[in-house]
This record gives structure tokens, sequence and C-alpha cells, in this order.
């Protein structure tokens, strides 16, 4: 049994340290323009240590600022780190949203934002994260590379981590979307994603619409024997959830 968030979880405390939250740019060849992204450095950061990362994806209605302004990503980690549960960890917050204006505006839907979602693997794999690795001191291993996300995030999660499992060992999905491509094509040798694997996190709330997406997922890891975490917990498609899935997974990475 997993055990939800205490309470408090994601209330600012005043007698702690705080990490550092930044924006930042980075030159994107893939949509060919400067894009942002932001950064939460862990408290007491120093650039003579080296340290893992995860990549945290919003939904479709969010960008780079979504999981900070609404998730409270900063403050539900900075408590984890007061209370000594996580490890010190840089989290980047990018706008999944690839193509030249990817503000949350306008049909949300539309095929070609539908596309730009698809799109930023690219912007990922060749844009942002050589570019987080020549500003930051983070370790360039898979092992020490972590992917997760809410709903459309969820599913580009899943859609991108396990297809590019030469980059990341961790990969959580919270309340995956329909864009989640099937698991037969995601996972297409079994034995060999779960000796790659270190953590494969699924979870959705039990009064989600969306929890067949997950669901199907799930069964299918359990069919082909992957090692994976399925949390099935109270609550929709709403924040709630995905603060509580955030706390919860982020106390499993890079152990």
């Amino acid at each position: 049994m997993i055990a939800s968030a205490s309470a408090g979880f994601d209330q600012y405390r005043d007698n702690i340290t705080h990490g550092l939250v930044e924006t930042i740019e980075y030159n994107s060849t893939t949509v060919g323009n400067m894009r942002k992204a932001m950064v939460h450095l862990p408290p007491c950061f120093s650039s003579e240590l080296t340290y893992p990362v995860l990549y945290l994806l919003h939904g479709i209605g969010g960008d780079e600022k979504e999981w900070h302004i609404h998730g409270s990503q900063a403050i539900i980690l900075d408590n984890l780190y007061a209370d000594n549960l996580i490890q010190p960890m840089i989290v980047v917050c990018p706008n999944g949203r690839a193509m030249s204006n990817d503000r949350a505006e306008g049909d949300l839907f539309e095929s070609e934002k539908i596309r730009a979602f698809e799109r930023f693997e690219s912007d990922l794999i060749q844009d942002l994260i050589p570019h987080i690795e020549s500003c930051y001191p983070v370790a360039q291993t898979r092992d020490m590379r972590a992917i997760a996300g809410l709903s459309m995030g969820g599913g580009q999660s899943l859609n991108i981590g396990l297809r590019n499992l030469d980059h990341f060992a961790w990969v959580g999905a919270f309340s995956a979307a329909p864009n989640t491509k099937s698991p037969e094509f995601l996972i297409p040798d079994p034995a060999e994603t779960s000796s790659l694997l270190s953590l494969l996190w699924l979870s959705c709330g039990d009064q989600d619409n969306l929890i067949q997406i997950s669901a199907d997922v799930h069964e299918y890891l359990k069919q082909q024997g992957i090692p994976h975490i399925w949390y099935e917990e109270s609550g929709g498609h709403d924040w709630p959830v995905w603060k509580n899935d955030l706390y919860l997974f982020s106390q499993r990475l890079f152990k």
C-alpha cells in the first residue's frame, strides 16, 4: 500500500531553506527559436557537486510555469528536502508544446498544437538536455536522468521515456492522456525494458475519466512481467492528485 502525502505537504514553510527557481532560455534547433524553461535548484545547491535531473512536464493547458504556479512543485520538494526524504536533484520544467508560439492559448486541441507535443521529443533530446548539461552540474548518464509529467505530459513521459531508455532510467506518468502510444509500441522488447528501467511509475485518480489509458498500460506491463508501480488514488483529473503524485514519485528517484 502507498500512503498519500501528509497534511501540509504543499504548504510553504518559513523555517526551512528554500531552493532557487529561475527561468532560462535555450536555443531550439527543432523549433528554430529561443524557448523557455524553469529550473529548480535544491536548497544548499553547490556548483562543486553533480546532481541528477528530473524533467517534469505539464498538461495540455499549461506551459513551463504550470507546475510552479498550480502544482507548488518547488514548495513540495523543498519541504521534502527539509525532512530528508528525497535526494538532491535539479528539476527542469520545460514547455512541452514545441512550436514557435508555444503559449497555451486559443484552441488547445488544434492539430498543429498536438503535433507540437510530439515534436517536443526532438526538442528535449537534441536541444534542452544538451543545454542543461552545458549550464548546470548535472550527471550526463541515463541512470541519473528522469522524466515525468501530468496528463498530456504524462503521455509524453511514457512516449519519450520508454522509447529513449538510453537517456532515461526513471519514468513517471500521472493521469496519462490519450496521446499515450500503445504499450506494445513503446515496449517492443519487455525483457530489455525491464533490464534498463530503474523505476516505471503509473498513477491516476479513481474518478478520472481517462483512467483506462493508464490501466491498459498497467495491464500490459503486468502481463509482460515488467516491474512497475501502479497507484490508483482517490480523486479526479486535477491538481490534488498530481501534487500527491509528485510527492510520492520524487521520494523514489535516484535511490
